[in-house]
C-alpha cells in the first residue's frame, strides 16, 4: 500500500501537467474509438477500461526523455528497437479483451510494463512475457515498484506462451505474428478471447478479434489495420 501511496503523491507533484495531458489523452482515445467503431462495434469504453487507462500513470513507463509526450495519443520508443503503443490502441484491446475480475490473461510483449498495469487494474492476474531480457528485468522492477502484485513477468519466448500457467482467459499479443501461434491457442481457455496485430510483419496486419471454440477451433474477427513492430523468436 505504501508503494501505491507513494507513487500517487509523485504524479500529485510531478510537473508539465499531467493531470491535464492525461484527461487530454482520455478525450483522444474516446474520440479515436466513435471514428473506429464501424470495424469494433465499439462505440465507447467501458467506464471500468476508462478509469484504468485514466488511472495508470503511463509517464513512468517511457523513458525520462519521452516523458513530455508520455501522454499523446501515439506510440514513442522504449528502447531495444521496441515501442510502447499508442493509448489508443492499449485501450481498444483491453476493451475488446472483456476483461473481469476473475481473468487471467497472458500478455505476449511486456515492453515497458504498460498494457500489464493497465489490465492489472481490471483481472485476477496477469503473466506477461518478454523476449528481450533488459526490458523484461526493467518492466518487472518498475511493476513491482509501483505496486502491481498481481503482474507476473517472465522474460522469454513469448510466442511458446505460459504453458505451465494455463489455461487463460485472455491472451493479448502486443507484437506481429503472421497468424496467430499454436502454442497460444492450445494455451487459451474455451470461451477465452484473444486479441492482437495478426498478418505480414513487413506490412500492415490486421487487429484481430478470436474467440476459441469448445472443439479447440477459433472464431476470428478481422477488425481493423494497424501496424506493429514483429514478434520475434528464441532462435537459440
Amino acid at each position: 500500500m505504501w508503494r501505491l501511496a507513494l507513487t500517487a503523491l509523485l504524479i500529485a507533484a510531478e510537473p508539465d501537467g499531467y493531470s491535464a495531458a492525461r484527461e487530454t489523452m482520455i478525450r483522444d482515445i474516446e474520440q479515436e474509438t466513435r471514428a473506429t467503431a464501424q470495424w469494433t462495434g465499439k462505440e465507447r469504453l467501458s467506464a471500468e477500461v476508462t478509469a484504468a487507462m485514466r488511472a495508470t500513470p503511463r509517464h513512468l513507463f517511457v523513458p525520462a526523455l519521452m516523458r513530455p509526450f508520455a501522454y499523446a495519443n501515439h506510440p514513442l520508443p522504449i528502447g531495444h528497437g521496441q515501442t510502447i503503443s499508442q493509448p489508443f490502441i492499449v485501450a481498444i484491446m483491453t476493451e475488446l479483451a472483456q476483461p473481469s475480475k476473475s481473468a487471467r490473461v497472458l500478455e505476449v510483449g511486456t515492453g515497458s510494463g504498460y498494457q500489464a498495469a493497465v489490465l492489472a487494474k481490471l483481472v485476477a492476474e496477469v503473466y506477461t512475457v518478454e523476449i528481450v531480457p533488459e526490458l523484461a528485468k526493467e518492466a518487472a522492477g518498475r511493476l513491482r515498484d509501483l505496486g502491481y502484485g498481481n503482474v507476473h513477468v517472465r522474460a522469454g519466448d513469448g510466442y511458446q506462451g505460459w504453458p505451465q500457467k494455463a489455461p487463460f482467459d485472455i491472451i493479448i499479443i502486443t507484437a506481429a505474428a503472421p497468424q496467430i501461434p499454436a502454442p497460444l491457442i492450445q494455451q487459451l481457455a474455451v470461451g477465452g478471447r484473444l486479441v492482437g496485430p495478426i498478418g505480414p510483419v513487413a506490412a500492415s496486419q490486421d487487429m484481430v478479434l478470436a474467440v476459441k471454440r469448445r472443439d479447440g477451433s477459433l472464431i476470428q474477427s478481422a477488425l481493423f489495420p494497424v501496424r506493429f513492430v514483429p514478434l520475434t523468436r528464441d532462435t537459440h
